[in-house]
């Protein structure tokens, strides 16, 4: 069963930037979807940061300071975030998925990684 592992989470003062990577565990991850999510203490888990079918989507809370890439040949995903918020603070999960009945249905996740941002 293929998984997949966060890593580059952290704890910065607000300013600072991060870069999260996202690797499967077994084999290669499959699937026209990728994408980031996030979730807050106490509050609903929230995308950030998608590639649908190789289109680029991000939250607006998000856009023009997180980066969404993907690495084909690596298989990897990168979320590189700059001018980070008290706010941006909570777990962030990559996830992988097909898309189908009109919209992308996300079936593999990993465990999640902590980012923490300090005023």
């Amino acid at each position: 069963q293929v998984q997949l592992m966060e890593s580059g989470g952290g704890s910065v003062q607000a300013g600072g930037s991060l870069r999260l990577s996202c690797e499967p565990s077994g084999a290669a991850v499959s699937g026209n979807c990728k994408a980031w999510f996030r979730q807050a203490a106490q509050k609903e888990r929230e995308g950030v940061a998608f590639i649908e079918r190789g289109e680029v989507r991000y939250a607006d809370s998000v856009k023009g300071r997180f980066t969404i890439t993907k690495d084909g040949v690596k298989n990897t995903i990168s979320l590189e975030m700059n001018s980070l918020k008290p706010e941006d603070t909570g777990m962030y999960y990559c996830a992988a998925g097909w898309f189908y009945g009109g919209s992308c249905k996300y079936d593999t996740w990993g465990q999640g990684t902590q980012v923490t941002v300090s005023s």
